[in-house]
């Protein structure tokens, strides 16, 4: 892993972009001769799972046509892809006269303007191709550097046995009647409905991961490729375990995957997908959890936020509460599952673009009551300085992310332009629209839910100020996130 650690270093103290370089939206790993997961720095859990489809499929469509020094670049959804942003830099790595790869390493990176001006309007992401020695990119310069970034950047028993554990523990632990089957379902905004089964071999120590009655794929954005599920599942196993394991292809060994051909988490190759990366994959996670009855909803959401004009943009993705669970209350204001990245800096987010940050505060009762309660999400408003196009891509607009065991569901999330002349207007959930100088964005992010039920005698109410500090006072922080987190602020 410390490999993994260190091309990750290298990636952000070469690129130039605010995305990889500030916000860390990039995630490195180490993948056997076969393609499996090795390997992987803590990094971004959407990214992890899907790498290892993408390095795979090059393999099958390569085969033997690799030699040293090639390098592979792949942003194809089908080929194992998470969205179109995403752009995945594979290397082969060779050992003295052995004809063929005897390791991958590869790297995931986030370029923000790859598309056209606005991700949802569809006609307009042709456009660019139609010209000639037109790049489709506003800041070609960026990519081309954080391309050569990633370039430069660049056994498993162990987690299939802890898998393998988990599904015994929690196989004894249901009744007869369920016949070992975990069941629950969620819903996109739109009314998209994911279901899962989760049949348990309680002989085998197998588990079958079955979506069947998950709606049909989207005419917009949110459909999700392949991969995509096959990382929300495998970051779901990793969580439950509770010890340090490696995060490899040793956790999917026991489990078989089934997604219904023409769904949401299996569209056809012609289907939009840039939002089941940071959208649909995040309500994957809550229905898994939720079927192994492991936690409330954390936000279930992203947040994504960009805003730009002819010349330059930006992006981000926005901090909300985290669910409670058996024993503890939701974390506020934090990044949860699939996503792991930083927001930028107040100084340089103002300094680099045409915005004040007017307010980024917790919002405040917005994570749901129970004997556990759900983390707040935040407020974030944004003033800017002149004409541009903001838009907006989010979930838990609509329906509440879940309460579990009595808790109460969190708050859903808002979007809100306020208009120069002080006029409100509800955005909705997706949108893109042209603001002007002195409209303000106010975001106001999902609260995460709550656990088990509140009672007047409760001793697990909100801790207060004194208890937190005690609390953090004897709290000593480990793991290899606590690692990176201090290799990242050490530099």
């Amino acid at each position: 892993m410390s490999i993994a650690e260190q091309m990750g270093r290298v990636l952000q103290l070469t690129a130039i972009s605010t995305n990889i370089k500030e916000r860390l939206d990039f995630s490195c790993a180490i993948f056997g001769p076969d393609g499996g997961l090795v390997a992987n720095a803590p990094h971004i859990p959407v990214h992890l799972g899907a790498m290892q489809e993408a390095v795979q499929f090059q393999m099958r469509a390569l085969e033997n046509n690799l030699n040293d020094g090639d390098v592979i670049l792949t942003n194809h959804p089908a080929a194992g892809g998470s969205h179109l942003p995403d752009f995945t830099v594979i290397t082969p790595v060779f050992h003295a006269e052995n004809g063929t790869p005897v390791f991958f390493v590869a790297s995931r990176g986030h370029h923000a303007d790859i598309g056209g001006l606005t991700p949802e309007l569809t006609d307009c992401l042709n456009e660019p191709g139609k010209l000639p020695n037109c790049s489709g990119t506003r800041t070609l310069m960026h990519n081309i550097a954080d391309l050569k970034a990633q370039i430069a950047a660049n056994f498993k028993d162990n987690a299939e046995t802890a898998v393998r554990d988990l599904l015994k523990t929690v196989a004894k632990k249901l009744p007869e009647a369920v016949d070992n089957c975990l069941k629950a379902k969620d819903f996109m905004d739109d009314g998209s409905e994911i279901q899962l089964c989760v049949k348990i071999d309680p002989d085998k120590l197998t588990a079958k991961f079955d979506f069947t009655g998950t709606s049909e794929q989207v005419l917009y954005n949110w459909n999700t490729p392949r991969a995509i599920t096959y990382s929300a599942i495998i970051y779901c196993l990793r969580a439950m375990i509770g010890h340090d394991i490696p995060l490899n292809q040793g956790c999917m060994k026991p489990v078989e995957v089934v997604l219904p051909k023409g769904s949401l988490l299996d569209p056809s190759e012609d289907a939009a997908v840039v939002g089941g990366n940071v959208l649909t994959s995040q309500r994957l996670v809550d229905v898994i959890l939720h079927a192994f009855h492991c936690c409330a909803a954390s936000q279930g959401c992203m947040n994504n936020i960009t805003w730009g004009d002819e010349k330059a943009s930006y992006y981000e993705t926005v901090a909300g509460g985290a669910g409670a669970g058996p024993k503890w209350h939701g974390r506020s204001g934090v990044h949860t599952h699939m996503t792991n990245t930083r927001i930028t800096d107040p100084e340089i987010l103002e300094k680099r673009y045409p915005v004040v940050l007017l307010k980024f505060c917790l919002r405040k009762n917005s994570g749901g009551n129970g004997a556990y309660n759900g983390g707040d999400g935040v407020e974030r408003q944004i003033l800017f300085r002149k004409k541009l196009t903001l838009s907006v891509l989010t979930e838990r607009r609509s329906h509440r992310p879940y309460g579990l065991n009595g808790g109460e569901s969190g708050q859903c999330g808002k979007n809100t332009l306020k208009r120069a002349d002080g006029r409100l207007i509800n955005m909705g959930g997706k949108s893109s629209v042209p603001v002007e100088p002195g409209d303000c964005f106010i975001l106001l992010t999902p609260g995460g839910g709550g656990f088990g039920t509140k009672t007047t005698d409760d001793q697990n109410t909100t801790p207060s100020d004194d208890e937190k500090k005690a609390e953090l006072k004897n709290f000593f922080e480990k793991g290899s996130l606590f690692d990176y987190r201090m290799t990242q602020e050490g530099a």
